[in-house]
């Protein structure tokens, strides 16, 4: 994939929560583009987790960042919010007040710009459109290639439009969170093999496909519509070198991992995950939760306290509809098993 400057049209998906540098080392010494989410990271760890990619690897690698608009607080919906998850904090012996607010993620911004400036990563990618065009001009100073989520045809085209160099084609089926950013309404966006062929045809730059590609067969399958390179993530979630949870792995190596779905529960925004208790008795998509991602700090203690006893009833698993390619095993046979 020389427009990328790896030898497989690869990429491994930022997974925010589910893995650390370590993930990425392993894809980009393995041939493809191995992402490091930055979205949850503090700027200390980011720092650290570039170093220790820069240390290893002088191969390509995709750093990635939100760049939503933090919504003001509305304390009228979090008290609402608060109230409806009152039962669960009754049931785990959680004082309500005691619960922080904190939005739990950050866009990207200046200071973050001027931190990754000097480790110069050769591909930024972002999920909910593109930051600011100054912030987006000077990433690009250094000759970054810019890669953005499009849910549908008209954010591919508003990204080409708006400086993206490539545009990841996110149909319905990939896990964790949804990228759109024009509309907010899901029955708009598509399964990937509607929405991929769509946007190949609607815009000039490079397309690349996400959503329930587990294997090489699904890779070849998004290459034959036009896409340039694939991007996996689920799969990848049972790898040695992800720091996916015990419960997660547990949980994506049951029966339950068949049944996945849209909620926005644990956020605030729309993301696929393992249909747990959470989702089951409030349903997936419930009001009142408060705007991404000022939902998380809510869930945060009911989570922590029954994963404490082993639970995932309060977790965030993120998920993909097809987990038929996600293996315990080491993320460059993982890779190398990609290859289209």
């Amino acid at each position: 994939m020389s427009w990328l400057g790896c030898e497989l049209p690869l990429i491994q998906a930022p997974m925010a929560g589910s893995q650390t540098s370590r993930l990425a080392i392993a894809v980009c010494q393995a041939g493809a583009i191995g992402s490091l989410p930055a979205a949850m990271l503090s700027p200390d760890r980011l720092r650290a987790e570039l170093q220790a990619l820069r240390a290893a690897t002088d191969k390509p690698f995709n750093l990635n960042f939100f760049c939503h608009r933090p919504p003001p607080p509305n304390a009228e919906r979090e008290a609402q919010w608060l109230s409806r998850l009152g039962p669960y904090y009754a049931e785990h012996g959680i004082a309500a007040a005691s619960i922080p607010h904190g939005p739990g993620r950050a866009p990207f911004s200046a200071e973050l710009a001027e931190l990754i400036a000097e480790f110069k990563p050769p591909v930024l990618s972002f999920h909910f459109g593109l930051p600011d065009p100054l912030l987006l001009a000077r990433v690009k100073q250094w000759g970054a290639m810019v890669l953005s989520t499009a849910t549908t045809v008209e954010e591919a085209r508003w990204l080409e439009e708006h400086g993206a160099d490539a545009v990841i084609a996110q149909g319905l089926e990939a896990g964790g969170h949804r990228g759109h950013f024009l509309s907010p309404d899901l029955s708009r966006q598509q399964g990937l093999f509607a929405l991929l062929p769509q946007v190949v045809a609607a815009v000039k730059v490079p397309v690349i496909a996400a959503g329930g590609i587990a294997d090489a067969a699904g890779v070849r399958a998004a290459l034959a519509l036009g896409a340039s390179a694939a991007q996996v993530g689920s799969a990848y979630l049972l790898c040695d070198e992800c720091e996916t949870s015990a419960i997660h792995r547990a949980a994506l190596q049951s029966p339950a991992a068949g049944h996945t779905t849209l909620t926005h529960l644990f956020t605030g925004r729309p993301a696929r995950g393992i249909v747990n208790r959470l989702m089951r008795e409030l349903g997936p998509m419930s009001e009142p939760v408060p705007e991404f991602p000022l939902a998380t700090s809510a869930i945060a203690p009911l989570r922590a306290a029954a994963e404490a006893r082993g639970k995932g009833d309060f977790s965030p698993l993120w998920a993909g509809q097809n987990l038929s390619g996600c293996r315990p095993v080491p993320a460059g046979e993982l890779t190398r098993s990609l290859a289209p």
